[in-house]
């Protein structure tokens, strides 16, 4: 039956492209839709990739089972061949009655969900609440584990999101021989492997197996030419001039008897033995690279600024995400427990929302889209209605009209107070022929423009006509005043 399998594998191939390209037609409006349909496509890539290889592996016929199946075609009674597999396939059959047949025209066709059944994601499993289907990125594990570091100012987590993937002071306090300990070494593997997951899981389509490849080239070509920051061999060490030295701690002391108890101190012996070995680690650099992987020290700083050096790429690769965590972080952290409950159920509501909406365009032939908002609210980011609630917290129903712009009318206090610095606002002024417009802010009318306008050139030409019709006077000694006062000190006998 090579001849049937081969004939499966090419139309197996055929759904599949058929599949994907069903997909790649649609652009889904929710987030969740379009990374569930990246998915399922990365999903076809990867069988579609298989199914060639297994159909290369029978077009190469290694053992020949191909070749001698076409010939036991072509060369004996068709017939008796016909009845001999038909009397096989009834016979697999009998003996597995129960045997379910794969029927490819629906295994790779887009499912419309009907009335009463239960929407399920492929994604729904593969993001925590606080990702949002990876559109932030969730730290806070990885936060707590940092501010348990030994040597940490323990910051917040707003300042955690801008400091991660910092590891050189002054921003990083720990020092390189407490980077060695294994509570260090743990943090950075698991901050490293929640971004590579995190970019796996919201980038299914990319290639980013190639994309890891090329960070640990870097890293190799920069650790050859020991370019890496805060990992560097060490050549020399000096202190800042003011007092004693000590190069194995890395500290200033101003007191000789302080720097003389130290030295027996454990902290400073564990220091110096660190020390001394990455001194013969450099010492074996220097002798060839064959030597260089003979120092345990230099192999396990070598595996920790791996890992540091890919959380850098992969964060400067996710600044959009991380830039978007922050704010999501700092919306949050105004809200109150209630505001983040109606949030997380009106998110819930929008996902049953958007599968029943699909279900509707799938019914109606146009493809039209009605959304129920009779409120009027403002649409969000995805097209929906923002929530009441929000509306009404940020007094988005209050009209703010601009006789400057235009009548231009602008909901809401913020835009009223944002428009002021648009290019509409001041455009409307400069025709009135105002060019100062840091002035007049909270000025929406044209007359009162206007007469602002005309009070500041007023008292600006009154100062300069003051300013030059002051009379100067001079004293016998030479010195030069106005003529008042020059009159006041002559009443008075001083000049």
């Amino acid at each position: 039956m090579i001849l049937e399998e081969q004939r499966f594998l090419h139309e197996d191939l055929e759904r599949l492209e058929q599949g994907i390209s069903d997909r790649v037609v649609e652009e889904p409006r929710q987030v969740r839709d379009r990374l569930n349909r990246d998915h399922q496509i990365a999903g076809f890539l990867d069988r579609i990739q298989s199914q060639s290889q297994r159909l290369l592996d029978i077009y190469k016929d290694t053992d020949g089972a191909r070749s001698k199946e076409i010939q036991t075609i072509s060369t004996g009674e068709p017939l008796s061949e016909f009845y001999r597999q038909l009397a096989d396939i009834k016979s697999f059959h009998q003996r597995y009655p129960n045997e379910p047949v794969e029927n490819l025209e629906r295994a790779y066709k887009k499912r419309i969900p009907t009335e009463g059944d239960v929407v399920t994601s492929e994604i729904d499993n593969l993001f925590t609440g606080e990702e949002a289907y990876g559109r932030f990125l969730d730290l806070t594990g990885l936060h707590e584990l940092y501010v348990n570091l030994p040597g940490i100012k323990r910051p917040s987590y707003l300042q955690y999101l801008d400091i991660f993937d910092l590891f050189t002071p002054p921003v990083c306090a720990i020092k390189r021989p407490d980077k060695l300990t294994d509570q260090y070494f743990s943090y950075v593997g698991q901050l490293a492997e929640y971004l590579e997951s995190f970019m796996r899981r919201t980038r299914p389509l990319e290639n980013v197996e190639q994309l890891f490849a090329s960070f640990d080239t870097d890293f190799e070509k920069a650790w050859e030419a020991n370019d890496i920051p805060g990992w560097k061999l060490e050549v020399t060490a000096s202190g800042s001039g003011d007092g004693i030295w000590c190069a194995d701690c890395e500290k200033d002391f101003a007191n000789h008897n302080v720097y003389k108890n130290h030295l027996t101190g454990k902290k400073h012996i564990r220091a110096a033995e660190l020390r001394a070995q990455r001194q013969a680690g450099a010492g074996a650099d220097s002798n060839g690279s064959a030597k260089r992987s003979s120092n345990p020290l230099r192999l396990k700083e070598r595996a920790i600024a791996e890992r540091e050096h890919r959380v850098k790429r992969l964060a400067g690769a996710m600044t959009q995400e991380r830039s978007d965590t922050r704010v999501n972080v700092e919306r949050k952290q105004g809200m109150t427990e209630r505001e983040r409950q109606m949030e997380l159920d009106a998110l819930f509501t929008e996902s049953a929302s958007a599968a029943q909406q699909d279900e509707d365009s799938g019914d109606d032939s146009d493809g039209s889209e009605k959304i129920y908002n009779p409120l009027k609210l403002p649409l969000a980011w995805d097209g929906k209605p923002i929530p009441f609630w929000l509306y009404k917290l940020h007094g988005l129903g209050v009209e703010f009209p601009c006789e400057v712009c235009g009548n231009f009318v602008y909901m809401g206090r913020r835009a009223f107070d944002k428009h002021f610095n648009e290019a509409r606002h001041i455009y409307g002024l400069k025709c009135l022929g105002i060019t100062n417009t840091t002035l007049f802010r909270e000025i929406t009318g044209i007359e009162d423009a206007l007469k602002l306008w005309d009070k500041i050139q007023r008292e600006k030409k009154k100062g300069a006509k003051d300013e030059g019709g002051i009379v100067q006077m001079e004293d016998a000694e030479g010195n030069v005043m106005p003529e008042k006062v020059y009159y006041d000190l002559q009443k008075q006998g001083l000049l």
